[in-house]
């Protein structure tokens, strides 16, 4: 069971710091100091867009139905890092502890 629980909270914690670099990828790619039509970071951007975009645009649409234009700037990242560290890690730490007791 604590195998169980260590594997869950490392894939939470590779999703935490692949949505970091996706961000970071992002930013390069706006102030080109990144090539887009370089085939590696393509690669690299199509494979963290594949990851992490199902879990980004319904926060996206909510975001831009409720808050009025904030000149591009995203906090979809924003909400998802807070999400799995204050609320879906913690959660399932207490699921998982409540097992083990």
């Amino acid at each position: 069971m604590i195998s169980l629980f260590e594997l869950v909270d490392t894939i939470l914690s590779l999703f935490v710091w692949s949505l970091l670099a996706y961000v970071i990828a992002s930013w390069l790619i706006v102030f080109r100091i990144v090539n887009p039509n370089s085939p590696i970071v393509r690669q690299i951007l199509q494979g963290l867009t594949a990851i992490h975009e199902p879990i980004l645009y319904p926060i996206r649409v909510w975001q831009y139905r409720l808050i009025p234009n904030m000149g591009g700037f995203d906090l979809s990242p924003v909400v998802v890092l807070l999400g799995v560290e204050y609320i879906v890690r913690p959660l399932f730490r207490s699921v998982v502890f409540s097992l083990i007791v």
